[in-house]
Parts: C-alpha cells; structure tokens; sequence
C-alpha cells in the first residue's frame, strides 16, 4: 500500500492520469417556523438566497479556487422551490505536478491548486414537516476531477458557503493510472481522512465521525454543530417569543431532526 500513496511528481505515468476523483457531500440546514405561513415565508427565503444565479456565483468561485477554467454552465429555478446548477470546467496550465498534501484546503480567501477535465453541480431541495413545524433545506454538491488535483482542496469553501447544521461528506478515488513501468497506481496522494482536509478552527465547531473503507479508497465523515442555541434555529421568531412548554417541545423536535440526519435513522418515538 506505501507505494500507492507516493506524490505522484515522483513516477513517470505512460500518460494521461486517469484517476477519478469525486467529492459528493450533503449540507443541511435546519429550522423551526412556527405557522404554515411562517413555512412558506422559510422556503421562499431559501429560495431566493440559494436561488440559480446565486449557487452559479458559488461555482464560480470554486473553479477560481482551483483554478479551472469553466466551458460551460447550465442553471435552473425550479418551481415550486429549489435549483440546480451544473458546471463543465477544464484545467488551466500548471508549472509543476501537484503534492496533494493531506492539509486543510483554503478557505474563501486563498487561491491554489488546479483542476483537470471534469464537472461540479449543486441541487437545492428546501422542504417542511407537514405538522411539527420543522423545516429544513439540503443543498447537494459534487465535485468531481479526472487527473492529478483532488477536489477536497473546494471542501473548506462550499462549507462555507452554506449555513449547516449537518454536513455528510464521500469521498472516493476510482480507477488507476498506469506508470512506465506498466505499474497500475490506485490513488496519487496520501489521506487518512476527509478531516486532515478541513480547517481547524471550522472542525472544531462540529461533531465528526469518520466511516472508511481504505482498500477501497472510500472515505466517508459525518459532522453534526455541537453547540445548539435555540434562536439559531429559529425562522422569524425569537425563543423569548416562545412560551415555557413550546420551548422545551421545540428544542426537542429540533435536536432530534439533526441527530435522526446525521445518523441517517429514524429515532422510535
């Protein structure tokens, strides 16, 4: 396995490196609104924050991150609510092979790194509990590369730019890339887990579980905020506007929704 996970500026490849490498992560965001107005009003305010124009600015600034060069785009509102954006990007030219070291990606302020022939797409899916008054909004986001630059070095960025509660994050390398030796190479870069690739002080703030397959090259990390404060978690009302029972039921619908998606489980009532 030591030999798979050598940079791969050191081995000469027989030719194009055709490694496939693919981010797919989930972020949630979860709220209470109080009235079935209040519901309507909560999916309308995602709707026009996480609206077509405003996810293709996000994209793009991903491929600026990396620097790729995009080729094409395609967005779409959909009705009654959500939206969709896919992205074509190229590799721009780069000096050297990159290290892909298993370190924190930038975040929104830095620009490294490059990204080969490939696509990123996010889908928005806003919804509400028909009688419990949760509402949440799950914004769907891959990022996938064909060739030498992971695309973790986007993770820190798309967090983010997105409020979350709850972040389920998969990460995968698929196929081999031969060397002239005839030596298939399963993965280019080192990785222990997704977490190495996220800032600290960003981490800190979640709880994270790491499930991973590592012959497989399949790294899966679940993160849940550990801090609740109640107002955060409130649409267009405060918790002083609560009354001592509703709080308490609240706090309770709210708790267990996070823990029932960050588990991926019903809990029995």
């Amino acid at each position: 396995m030591a030999d798979l996970i050598q940079p791969l500026r050191k081995l000469k490849l027989e030719s194009f490196n055709n490694l496939t490498k693919t981010l797919s992560f989930n972020i949630y965001d979860i709220c209470y609104a109080h009235s079935e107005k209040a519901q309507r009003e909560y999916i309308s305010y995602i709707d026009e924050a996480y609206n077509a124009e405003r996810l293709t600015d996000i994209l793009t600034e991903v491929a600026r991150i990396i620097g790729a060069n995009i080729l094409n785009i395609a967005h779409q509102d959909y009705d009654p609510e959500g939206a969709s954006v896919t992205m074509l990007i190229s590799e721009l030219p780069i000096a050297e092979e990159p290290l892909n070291p298993e370190a924190p990606g930038p975040l929104p302020d830095a620009v490294v790194a490059h990204l080969d022939k490939s696509h990123i797409t996010v889908h928005t899916y806003p919804e509400s509990h028909p009688d419990n008054g949760i509402s949440s909004f799950r914004a769907d986001i891959d990022v996938s590369t064909c060739g030498r630059i992971s695309p973790l070095r986007a993770l820190n960025y798309l967090i983010h730019s997105f409020e979350s509660d709850v972040v389920i994050i998969d990460y995968r390398v698929r196929g081999f890339t031969r060397d002239v030796r005839g030596v298939k190479h399963y993965i280019d870069h080192r990785i222990n887990s997704v977490q190495n690739f996220i800032d600290r002080a960003t981490l800190g703030r979640y709880q994270a579980v790491d499930v991973n397959v590592y012959q497989e090259n399949i790294f899966h990390t679940k993160m849940m905020l550990k801090d609740f404060n109640l107002n955060n978690y409130l649409f267009g009302i405060t918790a002083s506007d609560l009354a001592p029972h509703d709080w308490k039921t609240v706090t309770q619908r709210l708790q267990r929704e996070v823990t029932e998606i960050f588990n991926g489980t019903n809990i029995p009532k």
